[in-house]
């Protein structure tokens, strides 16, 4: 009864019933901007490891088998520079990792949902399209959006089979935004190249077929683990709870309309 903040040490808050909060007077902050940074590293972490086949090769040279020279041998991957970047969900995190493919690996940019700040001085080479025409486009797919009833298990079946059969997904947004067992059968069936995953359906379970993909890369949830990051994570939450405790708004409070 004496609760007055929940404050969150993350950006999403789909783990907090907010509006039953807000029923009870009780307020609820997260910490948008201090990891976007970290986030975005991570996504093209994951989506190089992933085009260049990296944890494969690793596996066989430290299981001591080094795969001989050939023109198109054993672990052949896939073009990042000049490559098509589908954002679904251009916030924070999303114009970040749009920033470091357009600038950093000259890849043209796409995007479905928000759109560039004009200071960006990757934006004008960006173009919006629909959700569509981004899966049929995009030779990788990067999710930030956030989870809503309108956008869990937005990545399907029919999404996945929409991709370019040499297509790689990325999602460090949330879990259910991607139907994992869809996508397990999308990596079987070679409806697309592969995927790189931060996040899961039902944290920390992991869909079975995925654990045994040689073309899924999977990480627990480090978008944000870096000692910077969470250090200031954790001190944007401290600061919402003391404005809180001296009668202010709090800097991060989440709307539950």
């Amino acid at each position: 009864p004496s609760l007055r903040i929940v404050a969150n040490v993350a950006v999403g808050y789909d783990n907090i019933d907010v509006a039953g909060a807000a029923a009870r007077g009780v307020l609820v902050t997260n910490t948008p901007g201090v990891l976007t940074e970290a986030t975005a590293d991570l996504a093209m972490g994951l989506l190089l490891a992933v085009a260049r086949r990296i944890p494969e090769a690793d596996a066989a040279v430290r299981g001591g088998r080094f795969p001989p020279w050939g023109l198109f041998q054993e672990l052949i991957g896939l073009d990042v520079a000049g490559a098509c970047l589908g954002i679904v969900g251009l916030g924070r995190i999303g114009r970040a990792v749009a920033r470091r493919a357009a600038l950093g690996f000259g890849m043209r940019v796409v995007y479905a949902g928000g759109a560039p700040d004009p200071s960006d001085a990757w934006a004008a080479g960006a173009e919006r399209v629909g959700f569509g025409e981004l899966l049929a486009r995009a030779d990788f797919v990067s999710l930030h959006a956030p989870l809503t009833p309108a956008t869990r298990h937005l990545v399907d079946e029919a999404a996945l089979r929409a991709m370019q059969p040499g297509a790689v997904l990325v999602n460090t947004a949330r879990g259910p935004l991607v139907d994992e067992a869809a996508l397990a059968r999308a990596l079987t069936g070679g409806w697309i190249a592969g995927a790189g995953l931060d996040v899961f359906e039902r944290e920390p379970e992991v869909e079975a077929a995925l654990l045994a993909s040689r073309r899924a890369v999977l990480t627990p949830h480090l978008g944000s683990a870096t000692a910077r990051t969470r250090l200031r994570m954790c001190a944007t939450a401290v600061d919402n709870v003391l404005a809180v405790a001296a009668g202010a708004v709090p800097p991060n409070l989440v709307a539950h309309g």
